[in-house]
Order: C-alpha cells, then sequence, then structure tokens
C-alpha cells in the first residue's frame, strides 16, 4: 500500500495539504533530483504510508544555495518582523494541532495524546524565541582611550543545517530552527528518514506563515542517502553551523567532518540516564515520576532513566509497587483513547529491545513483569528487571525502550558513584526528602539535566543539553539563542 495509504491519510486530516512528500526548497514543493522516492513505514501496522522524496548531494546543495541566498536579505530583518513571523508560526500549530498530531503518531508510532502533547511542548519552543528575538542587544564598552567608541554586536552565525531524529519529530525541529530564524540566520533541514512527514507539515505551516523563501528549506532521504544528504553541508564553507540530535557515533563523526571548515556545532547525543531512589524519599511520587521519565514515548526518548538505583532498605517494596504499575500499563494502537504505549519506531529497535533483556537475564536479571519477545509486530510490553547488575549489556548501553532495569545501592557515596559511571551525561533523576542530601548530590552528579524529585523537566524556559559523551550547547532558555549569534567587537576611533 503506497498511494492509497498517503490518500487515507490526506483525507482524515482538517488540512489536506499539511500532508506533502516532497522536498521544500526555496520556497517550492520539489521532488529530488534523481526522481527517487523511499517508503516511510507506519509501525503501528507495518504498511506504507508514503513514497516520500529521497535527496542525495545535488538536493542538499540546491537546499544550502537557497539557504544562502536568503540569509542575505534575512540577518536584516528587524527583530519585530522575526518575532512577528514565529508568531504566525506558533499560531498555525496550535490552529492545526490535531492534522499534526495524526500524522506524527501515523509515520511515529506513538499515542495520539502524547503526539498532541509534543505538539504543544515543540509550539511553546516557537512562541518563547519570538519572545527572544525581541531581546537581543549588544554591549557598549567602558571607555579604554579618550576619543574611542567600543561596542559588541550579536550576529546571526550565518546558514544552519538541522539534522534531527525520529523520536520527537515536532518538538525537536522546532527547539532548533526558532531559536536560528530569531537569531536572524536561516535554515537547512534533514529530517529523520522515519518521519519526514512531520517536518514538512511544519514547512507547510511556515509557507503559510509567510516566511520568505529560502528562510527554511527541507530536504528528506532515506538511511543510506542521508549521510550522502549531510556530507554535501559537511564540505559547504557557507554552511556554517550544525545543530544536530542523535548518537554519540554520529555526533562524532561531524565533529571530525565539521572540524575542516570550523563549523559551530551544538551536539545533543547518547545518553545512559541514572534515576536515583533514596531510602527517605516519597515513594509513590518516587514512581510517578519515574513511569513519567521512562516510559513516555515508550522509553524511546535520550532522557529517561535507563539504570534505577534503588536503596536496598526500600527496594522490595518499591519493585513490587512499580510492578504493578507497569504491568497496568495499556499497550496498543496509537489511535486507541486507553492507549499509554504505542509501538516501537522499527524491527532494529524491537531487536535491541529484547537482546537487551535476554541478556539482562543471562547475567543472573529476574523477569518481574514482560518478557524478552514482543507482543506482535512492533509492540514490545513494558518490562521491569530485578537484581540487575553491571554485566549487563543495558547498564552500558541505551536500551531506547520500556525497559526498567532495577539496581540495588546501600549507601550516598555508592549511588553517586554508580550514576556517575558512564561516559554520558545528558539526565540524571533522585528522589529524596532530605534537603541537605539533595544540595549534595545534586552537585555531585555528572549531567547537564538533572530532576530532582521530579520526572518531567523539559521547559522551553530552561537550557538544555549535556556533558562528557552527551554533547555540548544549550537548546531552549535564552542560552539556546547564544548558540546561533558570533560576537563582532566594533572600535570606532578618531571622534
Amino acid at each position: 500500500m503506497t498511494k492509497e495509504t498517503l490518500v487515507d491519510l490526506a483525507s482524515s486530516l482538517n488540512e489536506p495539504s499539511l500532508l506533502s512528500n516532497l522536498n521544500f526548497i526555496n520556497g517550492k514543493w520539489k521532488k529530488a533530483v534523481s526522481q527517487q522516492t523511499y517508503e516511510v513505514m507506519n509501525p503501528a501496522t507495518g504498511e506504507s504510508i508514503a513514497g516520500v522524496a529521497n535527496s542525495d548531494a545535488i538536493d542538499a546543495a540546491n537546499a544550502a544555495r537557497s539557504a544562502r541566498k536568503a540569509f542575505n536579505s534575512w540577518q536584516l530583518t528587524t527583530h519585530r518582523e522575526r518575532a512577528t513571523l514565529l508568531e504566525k508560526w506558533h499560531g498555525l500549530m496550535q490552529q492545526h494541532s490535531d492534522d499534526i498530531a495524526r500524522i506524527m503518531s501515523s509515520e511515529q508510532g506513538k499515542p495520539v495524546a502524547e503526539s498532541k502533547g509534543e505538539i504543544a511542548y515543540g509550539a511553546s519552543y516557537v512562541k518563547w524565541f519570538a519572545q527572544m528575538a525581541m531581546q537581543l542587544r549588544g554591549d557598549i564598552l567602558p571607555d579604554s582611550v579618550p576619543g574611542r567608541v567600543q561596542t559588541v554586536e550579536k550576529r546571526p552565525v550565518g546558514v544552519v543545517a538541522v539534522i534531527t531524529p525520529w523520536n520527537f519529530p515536532f518538538a525537536m525541529l522546532a527547539r532548533k530552527i526558532a531559536p536560528a530564524l530569531a537569531a536572524g540566520c536561516t535554515v537547512i533541514v534533514k529530517p529523520a528518514e522515519d518521519t519526514p512527514l512531520t517536518a514538512l507539515a511544519m514547512a507547510k505551516l511556515a509557507e503559510m506563515a509567510g516566511f520568505p523563501p529560502g528562510v527554511i528549506n527541507v530536504v528528506a532521504a532515506s538511511r543510506e542517502q542521508t549521510a550522502i544528504a549531510v556530507d554535501a553541508w559537511l564540505k559547504d564553507v557557507h554552511v556554517k553551523k550544525i545543530s544536530f540530535t542523535g548518537s554519540t557515533q554520529v555526533g562524532r563523526y561531524l565533529a571530525e567532518r565539521a572540524a575542516s571548515s570550523l563549523k559551530k556545532l551544538s551536539l545533543e547525543l547518547g545518553g545512559n540516564a541514572p534515576f536515583i531512589v533514596f531510602e527517605d524519599c516519597d515513594m509513590d511520587a518516587a514512581i510517578t515520576g519515574l513511569l513519567a521519565a521512562k516510559l513516555r514515548n515508550g522509553g524511546q526518548t535520550c532522557v529517561c532513566p535507563n539504570r534505577i538505583y534503588v536503596a536496598n532498605a526500600i527496594y522490595d517494596e518499591f519493585a513490587s509497587r512499580l510492578v504493578d504499575k507497569v504491568a497496568a500499563m495499556n499497550v496498543g494502537n496509537p489511535f486507541e483513547d486507553d492507549t499509554q504505549i504505542g509501538p516501537m519506531i522499527n524491527q532494529k529497535a524491537i531487536d535491541k529491545i529484547s537482546h537487551h533483556v535476554k541478556d539482562a537475564v543471562e547475567q543472573g536479571g529476574i523477569l518481574l513483569c514482560g518478557n524478552a519477545e514482543p507482543r506482535d509486530g512492533l509492540y514490545f510490553e513494558p518490562v521491569v528487571i530485578a537484581e540487575a547488575n553491571n554485566k549487563m549489556a543495558l547498564f552500558s548501553e541505551e536500551t531506547f525502550g520500556p525497559v526498567l532495569p532495577l539496581f540495588r545501592f546501600s549507601s550516598e557515596d555508592e549511588a553517586i558513584e554508580e550514576a556517575d559511571n558512564t561516559e554520558y551525561g545528558l539526565a540524571a533523576y533522585f528522589y529524596t526528602q532530605n534537603h541537605k542530601r539533595i544540595h549534595r548530590v545534586k552537585r555531585a552528579l555528572q549531567a547537564g539535566v538533572i530532576g530532582v524529585n521530579e520526572g518531567a523537566v523539559a521547559s522551553e524556559v530552561a537550557p538544555f543539553g549535556g556533558v562528557k559523551a552527551s554533547g555540548y550547547g544549550r537548546e531552549g532558555s535564552h542560552y539556546g539563542l547564544d548558540d546561533f549569534l558570533q560576537l563582532t567587537y566594533v572600535c570606532e576611533g578618531n571622534l
């Protein structure tokens, strides 16, 4: 099923024009130059939704050329002009959120309620950076020499290449594109091969909002073609910055390749988040926070807890109460109201989850609920594993699925040491009601994002990003705008 399912999805939308399988370059909807397409699959059914433009280096170069040309005039627009267009884009996101959610759930598989939540969350970044566009200002420096004026200007870096993964196809684009546009940059976008339809729908909304041609460009590409398309941007000296979210392996490759032209980089990479439950916690709150942090999007998030450390004194009770909650969760069709976990993204994801569960059992883990095999198709029941240990693959590898391994610890020092025992440092969580412990532990944890008695930490007003092998750069907040700006010092003499 190809055209039939595309037509069916379009017919279910209030605004069918939001569904496109073409690239968006220089304000026009175009096929790939090669005329090639690749299939975007519905993970809930295993059927094809659409044949989408399969871009190569020529398409990528055309998008970059378009963005470069548009930058010449876009950088000169007033802050108010940029803010007004971002506000219009935000309004259209809200107006068409039901349609975008349906497109997203069809290609990504998350429950439609979660998709709507993601759109509201992503749109909040557009609103925030529309406001931040009006706050851009430089500095007047103190006089160092009579008759001299010294100032600092904040200028846009130029053309920005945005590369995003499939797990949050709307929000991650919004929080990268919005600050770039607010700063006066233009963007070229390569969405994940599994979820290009959401990105193309966002481009349609941008077109409707009235952004000038070339300011936003989107090219889709299959997994095989992605490296070819992105390499064209890495070689292009006019592409001044890359903002990437994905694996640490790919992030390292981008950093190496970008070095030759000294491009700026923002890298939000892999995670291996610890979740520490101390014996003096509010257990109900800890379980609620864990479920919110771990099972959102079926555990397919970079900040979800991968290692759950529970104090010996409460281990058995915590495990029992957690299993009661997890076993009751409903796994099913993304479009059914009572669904809490939809399908995983693809077979590769299923294979990794299954491997981690089987390996954990072989290494001494005890399955308290769930099993090592998918239920059917790409659906995987959530799993709780007791007696987890450091020999298990899931200790060092990001599972990216609904697997909750419970590790034991006996002291605060041990918990901190184990939590930091990873090359990654994106997120970390802990629950305790001891205020002195809160200050000790939050200072000791090596992570860019820390949740204290809170499992849902994301916010447009807060900086998001990691340390160590989880990358560098920040998204969101006023810090997120700085990543798209460069400082220019101006010294005026002979006054």
